[in-house]
């Protein structure tokens, strides 16, 4: 259901300005999914690589193998950035690039190129925001258990130590883990993103092992540098019930428990959510002595990434939560390629939630954006919708900060169109336009937007 955004953003009069000078804006990214580049210059195989090789795992059988090719187009990237008045690109460094095996040898020719990139950032005046790791593990690893196996802590930190020492001169801004919920449900309770693993003990040893490196990373990175500002990031919905029913309600309440309390929660020091969701109690199988402490971060920001609302009514048949989404177009509502809904107050919702938790000094918006079916039609992109919904999310971002929450960023996601993970490359994110065939780049309608608003 593609239908016009009836908004008044079409006529919207927020500026950059009104956020306040101190305001972070940006532009995010990830390894995976634009690098390509995925066998060359000593780079080891990722568990994205290793998935997608698999039949039947991502949309038309895309592969990340070439991407968007950022690996020999990053000048050009970056020169986008640059002309657009972005000044904050948050990319990630692939863990299989730096350390193949993820543990053991280093390859330099790896570490030399994301210096190329930071170089290449710092010289056209953009602040580098690094997520250290966004879902890409070296297959190596995955033999061994992964994310499974307690040992992933001390891999963790070899790879975390490597990273701060080689490029602390050069980046401030830091972001632990992208995204832990996508890491621990998809990849190892639903089997849909790599690594495939499906069940609940593969997802409570993963959910606790992720919420344990997502701590003990901070605090690496603060031993090694400590004027360092350093957070990490996290999905999050709106979730709302389908009806005002008891069932229902409950549902909802358990649903939200899981996408958006899991994992903050323990790191504010309030343990895990079991109250709401019985069945995480397994996980304290996996506890070791000194874990709860061990689980506590003082980050400097959170950053939370919203696109959507969720709908959720009650389900007898389906297992731990008995509770299951509604879809947007079963409901007719608009909505994105994606199928998520356009619904703008997500995020003001969002904002407000996090920001009644104590111990969080800032919240950023890391990633928010719209795949629509973009078009390129006489050399243009006029991804109007995009537009709007960049829009529409602002003033309510606008409205939180108006109101005294402590928000303080906001990055677009994407800056280009990329592998989308199972959705391959069908889902187009970037305010960037990429033939996948020939890599030429063209700027859609909304990253001129984007530039003119940012000078306003």
């Amino acid at each position: 259901m593609y239908k016009e955004i009836v908004s008044a953003s079409e006529q919207s009069k927020i500026k950059s300005s009104d956020f306040g000078s101190d305001f972070y804006w940006g532009i995010s990214a990830s390894a995976l999914q634009t690098e390509g580049a995925h066998n060359i210059e000593g780079k080891g195989f990722s568990i994205w690589d290793e998935f997608a090789s698999k039949r039947n795992k991502i949309l038309n059988k895309d592969t990340p193998s070439v991407a968007a090719d950022f690996y020999s187009k990053y000048e050009e990237d970056i020169s986008i950035i640059k002309a657009l008045n972005i000044p904050n690109f948050r990319l990630s460094f692939a863990w299989s690039r730096i350390i193949p095996n993820g543990t053991g040898v280093i390859n330099r020719r790896g570490l030399n190129y994301y210096h190329k990139v930071i170089d290449a950032c710092i010289a056209n005046g953009i602040e580098p925001w690094v997520t250290l790791y966004n879902w890409d593990l070296p297959l190596e690893l995955e033999v061994k258990g992964g994310w499974t196996n307690r040992a992933i802590i001390n891999w963790f930190v070899e790879y975390v130590e490597l990273c701060v020492r080689e490029f602390k001169g050069k980046v401030k801004y830091w972001m632990v883990i992208n995204e832990p919920m996508a890491i621990a449900g998809a990849g190892h309770f639903l089997g849909i993103h790599a690594p495939g693993k499906k069940g609940k003990s593969n997802f409570l040893s993963a959910m606790h092992h992720v919420a344990l490196c997502q701590s003990i990373g901070l605090r690496t990175i603060k031993s090694i540098q400590p004027d360092a500002i350093v957070g990490t990031t996290f999905s999050c919905s709106y979730i709302t019930p389908y009806s005002n029913s008891d069932r229902d309600r409950r549902a909802a309440n358990r649903i939200d428990a899981l996408l958006n309390r899991a994992f903050i929660e323990p790191a504010l020091g309030m343990g895990y959510p079991i109250d709401s969701l019985p069945f995480l109690s397994d996980i304290k199988k996996y506890f070791q002595p000194g874990d709860e402490d061990l689980l506590k971060a003082n980050f400097d920001f959170v950053g939370i990434q919203n696109y959507t609302r969720e709908v959720v009514k009650a389900s007898f048949y389906i297992p731990y939560l008995f509770a299951k989404f509604v879809p947007a177009d079963k409901r007719k509502v608009y909505h994105t390629l994606m199928d998520w809904e356009v619904y703008p107050e997500s995020i003001y919702e969002m904002i407000k939630k996090f920001a009644q938790y104590e111990g969080i000094p800032k919240l950023i918006i890391t990633e928010n954006g719209a795949s629509f079916p973009d078009e390129m039609i006489d050399g243009e992109v006029n991804d109007r919708d995009r537009k709007r919904f960049i829009q529409s999310y602002l003033e309510q971002v606008l409205k939180a900060k108006n109101e005294g929450l402590n928000i303080h960023g906001y990055f677009v996601w994407s800056l280009t169109d990329n592998f989308e993970w199972t959705e391959g490359y069908r889902q187009r994110y970037g305010l960037v336009y990429i033939d996948f065939y020939t890599q030429k780049r063209t700027i859609k309608n909304s990253g001129y937007w984007y530039r003119d608003f940012l000078s306003k």
